[in-house]
């Protein structure tokens, strides 16, 4: 039997990072577990919805990254949450996933040849891979993964066609998505090899609950009202004095005028959020190793946009249409002319778009992907002129017959007022591991602490951003949860506290 612990414990967010401290506290005994969610849902960035019938479309999370030793797939698995079917249905729109069922176009409507495209892209992967696997040359340290893929590519033969250079520019842009930043020009190359890729290969497709599912599986674990929605924090106050009618040292203000006293507040709002609000929003003010910890990370927006049609108009053998454009904003002249040319890159934010891929148990509907800041402008856009635009290129592009959409939907990360973009990376010149592990640091640091009674881990914090090496995943966001849980259980019951990273 778990034992009882009275303490009182905050969580701020309920994404999967907060779900998983409440659970996993709710496990070990603890009797008051409240947890905030500023939107109207819980699941913070995973949004299953189905705007189009009764199968799921994303909106946010999409797959599992890896499976070998990865809890969320274990969970999904023990929970019977995977899709069990194999083949075509199983594949989801999986930005950088080439295969030979992609249908690559050139500008001018030329269909590039299968075994051009593998070249590039194959030559693009080991190029990453290096990078991922801290295999880069001293040279590359301080360069932008940007910068050194370019001077890697420049010695290659394939950079000797046009058409080899160009689908290079598709793959910069394309892994745009995976970093979720505006240019890889503006992303460390070696730091991104602290980032640790699970064995196993994506899942790419959960079950008919979506991912909402795996989050309701962690909802079933706390009691009826344990979660708050419509309750964004506008501050917390921590390291209060005990008082004769105050004896817990933290307490959370919410903006609708609400109040809740706690022993223990766990923070776990996106980096985006905390870049836009840490600074108001914590009486004393963070520490200055945190506050330069959430200004030096990187936060960037993806965006997906969904076109539904009432007829599949694509071939049955192909899995994506690619765009190549003969000057893509991830050439690096392209990109340096629109860093000194103002506001004209708005014009073209189109281009930012990888492609149109197929979605899983959805034969009529495509994906289109789009980060960085023409995501962001992208969302001010009217839905109807963003489905005009993307037919228009699938038109010009194919020179296929393209009818207008029935449905058009796109997700707007970038502009939601509690996330502010979609997930973390490494700028040049951060140390990476410095800032996610400051940026996990308990409050009151341990230098803070010894020369007080304050009391111990007053506020932690967990999400994807605090995690060095799998930050940007659900998984990452998952562990994160229960390390600040294990914490609080270790705390009170006088355990060795274990290893945290």
């Amino acid at each position: 039997m778990s034992p009882h612990i009275a303490a009182r414990v905050v969580v701020v967010g309920a994404g999967l990072a907060g779900l998983s401290a409440a659970s996993t506290l709710v496990k070990a005994g603890f009797q008051h577990i409240q947890v905030l969610e500023a939107m109207g849902r819980p699941g913070g960035r995973i949004y299953t919805t189905r705007p189009f019938g009764q199968n799921v479309i994303e909106l946010g999370a999409n797959w599992i990254h890896g499976q070998e030793a990865n809890p969320l797939f274990l969970l999904a698995q023990e929970r019977g949450l995977l899709l069990e079917e194999r083949g075509s249905a199983s594949i989801m729109c999986l930005p950088g996933s080439v295969t030979p069922r992609d249908y690559f176009f050139r500008e001018s409507g030329r269909q590039l040849t299968v075994d051009e495209v593998e070249q590039v892209c194959s030559f693009f992967s080991g190029l990453t891979s290096r990078a991922f696997g801290s295999e880069l040359e001293p040279r590359h340290s301080s360069q932008s993964l940007g910068g050194y893929l370019d001077e890697e590519f420049a010695q290659s033969p394939l950079a000797a066609s046009e058409d080899g250079q160009r689908v290079f520019e598709w793959c910069k842009r394309s892994e745009c998505t995976d970093e979720a930043s505006s240019s890889l020009y503006e992303v460390s190359a070696s730091q991104l090899g602290h980032y640790v890729a699970l064995e196993g290969g994506f899942f790419n497709s959960l079950g008919p609950g979506g991912y909402q599912a795996l989050a309701d599986t962690l909802l079933d674990n706390l009691q009826p009202g344990a979660v708050l929605c419509d309750r964004p924090v506008h501050s917390i106050h921590w390291g209060l004095q005990e008082e004769k009618n105050h004896t817990h040292p933290v307490r959370v203000l919410c903006k609708g005028g609400q109040c809740f006293t706690a022993d223990h507040v766990i923070v776990t709002v996106p980096l985006g959020f905390l870049k836009e609000n840490a600074a108001a929003m914590f009486e004393p003010a963070l520490p200055k190793s945190k506050a330069d910890a959430i200004e030096r990370l990187g936060f960037g927006t993806v965006d997906k946009i969904y076109l539904r049609f009432e007829d599949r108009f694509w071939p049955h053998d192909c899995a994506g249409i690619q765009l190549v454009w003969d000057a893509g904003p991830e050439d690096e002249e392209v990109y340096q002319h629109s860093r000194s040319e103002g506001g004209a890159w708005r014009d073209m934010w189109y281009k930012k778009i990888c492609g149109f891929d197929t979605v899983a148990r959805h034969p009529t509907v495509l994906c289109g992907w789009i980060t960085g800041r023409e995501a962001q402008h992208m969302e001010s856009l009217e839905e109807k002129m963003v489905g005009e635009v993307c037919v228009r290129l699938l038109r010009s592009f194919t020179g296929w017959s393209v009818p207008e959409p029935a449905q058009v939907l796109m997700s707007k990360w970038g502009s939601e007022l509690f996330v502010r973009g979609s997930y973390t990376y490494p700028p040049p010149g951060v140390d990476a591991v410095r800032e996610h592990t400051a940026l996990a640091a308990p409050l009151p640091l341990p230098c803070e602490a010894g020369h007080s009674q304050a009391k111990p881990l007053q506020v932690l914090f967990a999400g994807e951003a605090t995690h060095v090496s799998f930050y940007t995943t659900t998984h990452g966001a998952y562990m994160t949860g229960i390390r600040e849980a294990q914490r609080l259980i270790d705390l009170y019951t006088e355990k060795e506290p274990d290893s945290y990273n």
